[in-house]
């Protein structure tokens, strides 16, 4: 008995001792910023909440049936083999004309006014904070990508979960990012990695600022945030609005549907381009990811014009299989009339108003 003590003991040591000291789980927030976040309206009681109160409820039940469907269930949750990547047009990025490229998941290169921006640039291999566990990318590691990129302007964070905000990849970028743009608290996660506290610009949710001529407003969004063990909801999440001299231009973040999405497109609507969350979702956790229809619906909500399915094609973090959320999308906007576009993982498309991309449907070749 006393031998097995001692292994208790050290094993809880060993793992408070690498939950504190592994820079991957981030920073901490401050006492000070905890003072002054306590006299926000979406602040109570120590932690960040949603403008409709959502709790995450995973009774034994639930449990269960998650365990069950992933020991017997989720077909064809994996591409049957490694799915291929364009090749990066690293000359039409470079370009004056308003674009947008697809990295997989909710990572993209989004160039506006000449200015090139990264969105949720999570481009490592697995979707955790350790390499032995968690989803593995479907594709080839795209971390070798951030070498070839240009000088990049400004990356814009929607939250700190590890599908969103990886070490590795801002391990790497951080020397050739201008600035980053983040929910409030996330900051903290950036300045231990090493990134310089002026090069970072913390925004509430209906914030605005200035960017190079680049107009980006922080909005609301359904979901929650967390790294650690003990860190739920003390950073912000939310979804982004940049509006340029040709392009308006809306991502949602992660996040389930609601009323945020009509006062968005009230206050910032129409958009040129929407990116919409529509993937890795379940009805045990409905209000955390929206479902393909939902994520249409919330395209009508915010007035957009033109619409992007992501929050797919890298990662599997439900249990649906990868396709479906295109699949189901492609059937939504049909009904609804809505223009989505669905190009492959890697190409770069021209921003503009009456935007033309068949759908090749490559997901299925």
């Amino acid at each position: 008995m006393l031998y097995l003590l001692i292994i208790v003991v050290v094993v809880c040591v060993a793992g408070l001792l690498f939950l504190k000291l592994n820079p991957v789980f981030g920073g901490s927030v401050s006492k000070q910023q905890k003072e002054a976040f306590s006299k926000l309206d979406n602040y109570v009681d120590g932690k960040f909440e949603n403008e409709v109160p959502a709790k995450m409820d995973m009774g034994i039940s639930n449990i269960f049936s998650m365990l069950k469907e992933m020991i017997v269930g989720g077909k064809d949750r994996n591409p049957s083999g490694q799915l291929p990547i364009s090749p990066i047009d690293w000359e039409a990025i470079h370009s004056e004309q308003d674009s947008l490229t697809w990295l997989g998941h909710s990572a993209y290169i989004l160039s506006m006014d000449n200015k090139k921006i990264l969105l949720d640039p999570m481009l490592g291999r697995v979707a955790s904070p350790v390499t032995w566990v968690g989803s593995k990318r479907y594709s080839e590691d795209l971390l070798p990508l951030i070498d070839k990129m240009p000088q990049i302007d400004a990356v814009l964070l929607t939250h700190d979960h590890y599908d969103h905000l990886d070490y590795p990849s801002i391990q790497k970028l951080k020397s050739k990012v201008n600035h980053f743009f983040v929910p409030l608290g996330v900051g903290n996660h950036l300045t231990r990695w090493g990134v310089p506290q002026e090069n970072i610009t913390e925004l509430n949710w209906w914030d605005e600022t200035e960017y190079e001529g680049l107009k980006l407003a922080l909005t609301p969004s359904k979901h929650f945030s967390g790294r650690g063990l003990w860190d739920r909801n003390s950073t912000l999440w939310g979804g982004w609005v940049i509006l340029g001299k040709q392009t308006r231009f809306y991502s949602s973040g992660d996040g389930g549907y609601d009323a945020h999405f009509k006062a968005i497109g009230k206050k910032y609507g129409p958009f040129d381009m929407t990116l919409i969350e529509g993937g890795q979702y379940d009805k045990r956790w409905s209000w955390v990811h929206m479902t393909p229809e939902e994520a249409v619906q919330a395209h009508l909500d915010v007035n957009g014009k033109n619409m992007k399915l992501m929050h797919w094609g890298a990662f599997t973090l439900a249990y649906h299989s990868w396709t479906d959320p295109i699949d189901r999308a492609i059937v939504a906007a049909e009904k609804a009339n809505v223009n989505l576009i669905a190009p492959p993982i890697g190409e770069t498309v021209p921003l503009t108003r009456e935007m033309s991309v068949p759908i090749t449907s490559w997901w299925k070749q």
